[in-house]
């Protein structure tokens, strides 16, 4: 047995994942996204005698200087099915929404922008989801594309994980900030017989595969890398809440090395998984 080999079986996904103490605590989370529906998940968790910590967070829209306060309420509910994976998941998380969208169900690279620098600099998370794709065609402007890709850098270079969902169709269509895959964490849809299974499956710009189901809202229950995204985060807020200081290249060694300890071959077809389309 080598030292890797030592290594895997200690960094095996039931060790870490199983742990009584991985469930989140003390690691802030922000879901930039359509909002969140406050009270919606405080009463499904209250059902289910669990705990969460009271959700806060902020409205961001062009051309505003400062966000708007949130009142606890969803633009859509597409943030709030992204909510609730990743409490279902990590339920001690301290969840923030920021709500990019608005009534309109589009959103603006300024806005994005100025939800992630509000949520590192302001909230101080540690974790960052954005099941969200911006059009290559929005990014024309080399000046937009440049101030997304200066946040997602800045956010790594803080030691915040950015979680990304890649783009759920065309497998020749580039969805950002996805695609600006190095400084983040890059997921796509598959579907897993325990939603704490993941695979790394190198394609496309994109690393990682998620389970792309989800529990709540009108469509949970087909499969997106908006789901997939939030699994992942939420598993690496698990992982967070044993060892807080893990930088972000750290985090995405350790989820390699987690696929890889669950027997799996880097890149293969993980087992136990089914790609999105079947059922």
């Amino acid at each position: 047995m080598t030292v890797f080999d030592e290594l895997f079986s200690l960094l095996s996904p039931d060790r870490l994942l199983r742990d009584p103490r991985a469930t989140g605590e003390g690691v802030a989370v922000a879901v930039v996204d359509s909002g969140v529906e406050r009270g919606l998940l405080e009463e499904k968790f209250r059902k289910q005698g669990v705990a969460i910590a009271p959700i806060e967070g902020a409205v961001f829209r062009p051309g505003s200087a400062v966000p708007h306060p949130y009142d606890g309420h969803q633009s859509s509910p597409h943030g709030t099915t992204v909510a609730d994976i990743v409490l279902t998941l990590a339920p001690r998380v301290k969840l923030y929404s920021a709500d990019v969208f608005g009534p309109q169900g589009t959103c603006e690279v300024e806005a994005v922008v100025a939800a992630v620098r509000h949520a590192i600099d302001v909230w101080q998370v540690k974790v960052v989801n954005l099941s969200l794709g911006i059009p290559e065609h929005k990014l024309q402007q080399l000046q937009r594309r440049q101030l997304l890709q200066r946040a997602i850098e800045e956010a790594y270079f803080r030691d915040v994980l950015v979680f990304a969902a890649a783009h759920n169709e065309h497998p020749l269509t580039r969805s950002y900030p996805a695609a600006f895959a190095p400084p983040l964490i890059s997921v796509d849809k598959a579907l897993f017989d325990d939603p704490l299974r993941f695979a790394y499956r190198l394609r496309e710009s994109v690393e990682f595969q998620a389970h792309s189901r989800g529990y709540l809202g009108p469509f949970a229950r087909e499969p997106a890398t908006s789901w997939a995204t939030p699994h992942l985060a939420g598993i690496a807020a698990r992982i967070l809440s044993l060892k807080p200081d893990l930088k972000p290249f750290e985090i995405k060694t350790i989820l390699y090395w987690m696929f890889r300890a669950d027997g799996q071959p880097a890149g293969g077809e993980p087992a136990g998984a089914r790609t999105a389309g079947e059922s």
